[in-house]
């Protein structure tokens, strides 16, 4: 619209006349009267009763409780676990052994890719457990509308259709191979064979890990299907510092070596040494990937904990685990 309010009309009355902002604005002396009347009783009246409400509100059946209820019946809404079995000191960091890879990931990969916020459909594992709930497809919504429900998020990481995970080079989508037996499962189904046989997870990737919107669940699912570390060439600055966040350890290859110049294959098992002497910002860790035939490839990884901080809430088990231990 161009319409200039000092000069040009805003409307017509009943007579066909023009009518301007003049016309309808209060004057001066109008404001000053209505002011005139605001006294201190009105204020007592209107927030004298403010917590109980309208009818409506105090109608709302809720439990005497200083603490949200979780419904275990929620779709939506679910307790997360990111401080189940927390002792009140942190725990001492041990060097990561005998750890599989989830995914080989290419360049520039997206925290859309890692966890998408889009839809899903029935055959996927977030679509699977929602069937399992009762939940038509057609009322699925999407990951972002659904993200309080961590069941839901942790089976939707790395489940985007475009994403490549050079461990099953024939399918596109979120799937690996579980190496015990060889089987091509969705990422989800697998990390969670892994989980059940305690054995840590790695993710392997190329440069810019991590591009696009800071997007939390990119750092919080991979937490929660067991990923411990994070191997690539670059990392998007903020999603690094996501990942730490969340107790995830982020290690860049040195000396102009990746995943293609060591010949990796996804197949390899890694263990991270290094972890348990006196860590420093930036400091070099040593990798042991044990390929088949008893193959052993030593190379120097570099840890990319910048700050003191950051180290602070690693040693941790993240930052939010750190929050509660500092109230405490």
């Amino acid at each position: 619209m161009s319409i200039d309010l000092t000069c040009d009309p805003i409307g017509r009355d009943q007579n066909n006349k023009d009518i301007f902002l003049k016309d309808i604005w209060p004057t001066t002396s109008e404001i000053a009267n209505e002011v005139k009347k605001i006294t201190g009783k009105m204020f007592q009246e209107a927030y004298a009763n403010i917590f109980k409400g309208t009818d409506a509100w105090a109608s709302m059946k809720v439990p005497n409780s200083k603490t949200y209820i979780w419904r275990e019946d929620s779709t939506y809404i679910q307790h997360p676990p990111f401080f189940n079995n927390m002792k009140i000191q942190p725990e001492k960091i041990n060097n990561i052994k005998n750890a599989k890879i989830l995914a080989v990931l290419g360049d520039s990969i997206t925290t859309d890719h890692i966890s998408p916020a889009g839809s899903f459909k029935a055959n996927s594992p977030a679509g699977q457990y929602l069937i399992s709930k009762g939940i038509a497809e057609a009322d699925f919504n999407s990951y972002g509308s659904r993200r309080g429900n961590h069941e839901v998020m942790m089976r939707g990481t790395f489940a985007n259709i475009r994403i490549k995970n050079e461990m099953v080079p024939q399918k596109e989508g979120g799937f690996t191979q579980y190496l015990p037996t060889g089987d091509v499962l969705s990422i989800y189904d697998a990390a969670m064979l892994y989980k059940k046989e305690n054995i840590p997870l790695v993710v392997v990737a190329g440069k810019e890990y991590g591009t696009g919107s800071s997007r939390d669940w990119a750092a919080k699912g991979p937490k929660l299907l067991g990923v411990v570390a994070v191997i690539a060439e670059s990392f998007e600055r903020i999603h690094r510092s996501n990942l730490i966040g969340m107790g995830i350890l982020p290690l860049e290859f040195t000396a102009d070596e990746t995943r293609r110049t060591l010949g990796m294959t996804g197949f390899e098992t890694i263990d991270i040494l290094g972890l348990e002497e006196t860590l420093q910002p930036g400091m070099i860790l040593k990798a042991i990937f044990h390929q088949k035939n008893n193959i052993k490839k030593e190379v120097e990884l570099r840890m990319r904990i910048d700050t003191h901080n950051e180290l602070e809430y690693y040693k941790n088990g993240g930052i939010l685990q750190y929050m509660i231990r500092k109230m405490l």
